[in-house]
């Protein structure tokens, strides 16, 4: 906002609204929806049927909590939080948007091969992966969720595609590590926003620490960027 002044100065008005860092509830909630339906994968639990028990929490806290929590990255200018949110709350969504559809029995769970989200594991490993290279540029503890997420996706695309079922069982424990990794990374994001100083270390990278919480934009006055 800019206000003129009788000497036809002109100020610029510098309005920032802090918001806390929204990965903290993107990274709870694929930390929440991938462990328990990797879990389901690597046999720790459950039958044939009870991935339809488990569509609820991965759908809402997987799915619209962490899509919610990419748009509001997209507000912190979070370029890789606004990626891997949107693309992974998007997933968790359909996923359960599909398990409606089998619940009510509008079409039947395949056995064997599944190409057709074969594919959709495909699209989630491209992006991931891309993710992984971009986080290299921030800290290790993003780096070391999305490979471990990466690698899941890759295997779960070769193993639906193929029909290998022990390559569904990897990819259980690669998504349980991952979801290991993303509620620590979680975590120590909101310890270090409450305690004001880095209590769990994210191994960040020395740009990123020493990069400004406000910082000038082109032809912007002020901005916030970054969530820690």
């Amino acid at each position: 906002m800019l206000n003129e002044t009788a000497g036809n100065d002109t100020h610029a008005q510098i309005s920032l609204q802090p918001i806390a860092a929204p990965s903290i509830l993107g990274l709870y909630g694929l930390a929440g929806a991938t462990f328990i339906v990797a879990a389901h994968m690597a046999h720790w639990f459950g039958d044939s049927t009870t991935s339809l028990y488990l569509f609820p929490f991965a759908a809402i806290f997987g799915g619209f909590a962490q899509f919610l929590a990419g748009m509001w990255a997209y507000k912190a200018r979070d370029g890789v939080a606004t990626a891997i949110h949107g693309m992974w709350g998007s997933f968790w969504m359909a996923y359960g948007v599909l398990n409606v559809v089998f619940a009510v029995g509008k079409l039947t769970p395949p056995t064997g091969r599944w190409p057709e989200i074969g594919f959709w594991f495909i699209v989630l490993a491209a992006i991931t992966w891309v993710g992984v290279a971009a986080a290299v540029a921030e800290n290790r503890g993003f780096v070391t969720l999305l490979t471990f997420l990466a690698g899941g996706s890759t295997t779960a695309a070769i193993g639906e595609l193929t029909g290998i079922a022990w390559l569904m069982t990897v990819t259980g424990w690669l998504f349980i590590i991952a979801s290991i990794a993303a509620w620590y990374t979680g975590s120590a994001l909101m310890l270090e926003e409450s305690f004001g100083r880095e209590i769990w270390s994210l191994g960040k990278r020395r740009q990123a620490k020493e990069m400004p919480s406000v910082s000038i934009g082109m032809g912007e006055p002020g901005v916030i960027r970054g969530q820690a």
